[in-house]
């Protein structure tokens, strides 16, 4: 019985090792299967996750645009400059820049002797803490429990622990510290493949090549060049250039969404003012844009140019910088003359604006305002005030009236008034001419002799009183709203409205409050709104013009840019002439106050004869004289307004010359129109004698 048993436990062992056997085969084929899947068919796609690499693209910004005068003379342009760069890679961490900027202090430094002390400032006091724990972060990390850290972000740790860093344990960082903390302070600001300037400004030769020949060991770091605007006439135009942000002041924060979704990075430097902001879309120029490939640690393997830059395209200005500096000199000269012989008299005398156009395309070719600092003690550069500072032009715009009381129909050609006080009321000083009384005018010769009580009888009919009684009051229809009627005639000049000027801002004036019978009296002869001076070269402009209001303009011709110092490239855009409106009054009442503005320049009696009656060069315009008062003092705003040739316009001309002591002490206004029509045309002249070829080509346009 025993031995059966034993055979039985025999006969059962194989059974159960080839089920075992079996079940392992089983397995091994489960896995060689599931390995054949693997390697034919997913194992291209698991091999191209192995290789996987991205490619990313950066823009690189490129030189502005330059800027050039009518004559081909370059007024802005680039400086190269040697500039030191980081670029990060993906995924750099602040001890990555830390090792990078501790490399770089090596080659270069971040201050020199001059601003040592001011560079040094701008380490603040967390610079320091966090340079501090990069240091020793091990220690610092260990003074935040991990209780503590519990319920707080992980930004809020990091500052706690900032915190907890000592002011002692900040204190005595030696100079090399610093200079680490400083290029640190650049590199934190890059973002990733995207290049930072660590420093552009005052870098040395030597600092260049040392950097360079170190590129090698300084990841992300690159020795390139950078650009810096420089402007060969100095001072001369500049408040119209305008200006740029730097790179730290990046993109402007009030068109930050603009610009972003234009294709601009964050620390890309932009026009912020001037012609730099008003034609930003064309000097900015096509970024280059760079295709990085990083594989999967972020580390970049391959760089290629998908786009080649190309620097901005350059703008051609309407300016005509010899005529400008001439003009400069000639209203700082007055300006100065006037307040050295009449100091006490002229003390609320400081600046002087002039605007030079030509009529017919509405280029400007000079725009000039000097300003007197009383707190600096001296003459400044002010010509942005002919844009946005308005004063009250006197007389000066007697044309528009006198045009405004034609078409309107209260008067008719030659017809005539007897010039002498008007008395409004039974207490009336009466209303007069600046002159005194002149005796019986017209249209032409209240121009002429710049009749008040002309323009008086003209507003008189425009609010509705035809019957004019010495010491009563006038009937005005006011529901007939003289003020703004006549502020539309006005306006059909470019009085009280935007010139159009390619600008970023411009003034319109100030409108006159208190509308009463007296005050629309004055407004008739420029004592009530205001205007600039812009405004008034259009409005004269237009005068010259038969009628045809053009656009100013700064821009002559936007040009592509070309890899020559110094040459023009090929015609991009031409601005040509921009006509806004022709004036709703007839030809034949232009061409009346076209020959009273003539003789106002040219006949005896003439407000100007004295200034331009001998001027071979046939000027016309309109003198002005406006009350004023300045911190109480009673002051005279003097204005004067021309073109020349009468017959053939090619230059017009508004003068401003505000808050004079009186114009019994002298006439600047006068003084500067003549000089700045006789350097025109002396500087004309000066360059058809030497064979100028602007000159020429000028002169064979006109006689086409």
């Amino acid at each position: 019985m025993v031995n059966k048993k034993k055979k039985k436990k025999k006969a059962q062992l194989p059974f159960r090792l080839n089920i075992l056997f079996f079940v392992v085969f089983l397995l091994f084929s489960v896995l060689v299967l599931q390995l054949g899947v693997v390697q034919i068919l997913n194992g291209e796609d698991f091999q191209k996750e192995i290789d996987r690499t991205i490619k990313d693209t950066t823009k690189i910004p490129v030189p502005r645009g330059k800027m050039y005068d009518r004559n081909g003379n370059v007024v802005v342009d680039n400086k190269p400059l040697y500039s030191i760069t980081y670029t990060p890679a993906k995924g750099v961490d602040a001890e990555e820049r830390l090792e990078v900027a501790a490399k770089l202090s090596e080659y270069i430094s971040m201050y020199n002797k001059e601003n040592k002390e001011e560079v040094l400032d701008t380490i603040t006091e967390r610079n320091k803490k966090e340079y501090w724990y990069l240091l020793h972060q091990k220690e610092a990390d260990s003074r935040l429990s991990a209780k503590e850290a519990e319920d707080m972000k992980p930004g809020e740790q990091y500052n706690t622990i900032l915190d907890r860093i000592t002011e002692e344990e900040i204190s005595n960082f030696t100079e090399k510290d610093k200079e680490i903390m400083l290029i640190k302070k650049e590199l934190d600001k890059a973002q990733t493949l995207t290049p930072q300037i660590v420093k552009n400004e005052n870098v040395t030769p030597k600092e260049y090549a040392r950097v360079a020949e170190h590129l090698n060991e300084l990841k992300g770091i690159n020795a390139t060049t950078d650009w810096d605007r420089v402007y060969p006439f100095d001072e001369t135009f500049s408040n119209f250039f305008g200006t740029i942000t730097s790179q730290e002041q990046g993109i402007l924060a009030e068109k930050e969404d603009y610009y972003l979704s234009h294709g601009y990075s964050a620390n890309d430097r932009v026009g912020k003012s001037g012609l730099e902001e008003q034609y930003e879309s064309v000097l900015r120029g096509r970024k280059e844009q760079i295709l990085y490939t990083t594989n999967k640690e972020g580390e970049v393997i391959d760089t290629e140019v998908a786009v080649e830059g190309e620097r901005g395209k350059d703008l051609v200005l309407t300016v005509d910088m010899e005529l400008q500096k001439r003009v400069d000199e000639i209203v700082l000269d007055v300006l100065k003359t006037a307040k050295g012989e009449h100091p006490y008299e002229n003390r609320h005398l400081n600046d002087a604006l002039v605007v030079m156009m030509d009529p017919q395309t509405g280029e400007i070719l000079a725009v000039s305002g000097k300003y007197y600092d009383e707190e600096d003690k001296e003459y400044k550069n002010a010509a942005l005030r002919t844009l946005y500072a308005s004063h009250r032009p006197g007389s000066a715009i007697k044309g528009a009236t006198v045009l405004a009381g034609l078409q309107s129909g209260v008067i008719k050609p030659g017809q005539t008034f007897v010039d002498k006080p008007i008395y409004i009321g039974k207490n009336s000083d009466g209303k007069t001419s600046w002159t005194g009384n002149l005796g019986t005018v017209n249209d032409i010769t209240a121009l002429q002799k710049s009749s008040n009580v002309y323009m008086f009888y003209i507003a008189m009919r425009m609010g509705g009183d035809f019957n004019y009684v010495p010491y009563d009051n006038l009937s005005f229809d006011w529901e007939s709203q003289p003020f703004q009627r006549l502020r539309n005639f006005y306006s059909q000049f470019g009085l009280g409205v935007e010139t159009g000027i390619d600008f970023p801002y411009e003034a319109t004036g100030y409108k006159g409050v208190d509308p009463q019978a007296g005050n629309f009296l004055d407004f008739a002869i420029g004592q009530y709104d205001t205007f600039t001076a812009m405004q008034l070269a259009q409005y004269v402009s237009t005068i010259a013009n038969d009628g045809y209001r053009v656009r100013p303009h700064l821009v002559k011709e936007i040009r592509m840019p070309t890899p020559y110092e110094n040459d023009l490239g090929p015609v991009y855009k031409n601005i040509n002439t921009d006509v806004l409106n022709r004036i709703e009054m007839k030809q034949g009442y232009i061409e009346r106050v076209q020959e009273g503005f003539r003789r106002a320049f040219q006949e005896p009696g003439g407000t100007a004869y004295s200034w331009f009656g001998d001027k071979d060069y046939n000027p016309a315009g309109k003198t002005g004289t406006a009350e004023n008062s300045a911190e109480g003092d009673y002051t005279e705003n003097l204005t004067l307004v021309g073109y020349a040739p009468f017959d053939e316009p090619e230059i017009a001309f508004s003068v401003i010359v505000p808050n004079t002591g009186s114009s019994k002490l002298g006439h600047p206004n006068d003084d500067i129109g003549e000089r700045i029509l006789d350097a025109y045309f002396d500087l004309k002249e000066e360059r058809a004698k030497s064979g100028d070829k602007n000159e020429i080509d000028k002169e064979e346009n006109t006689e086409e």
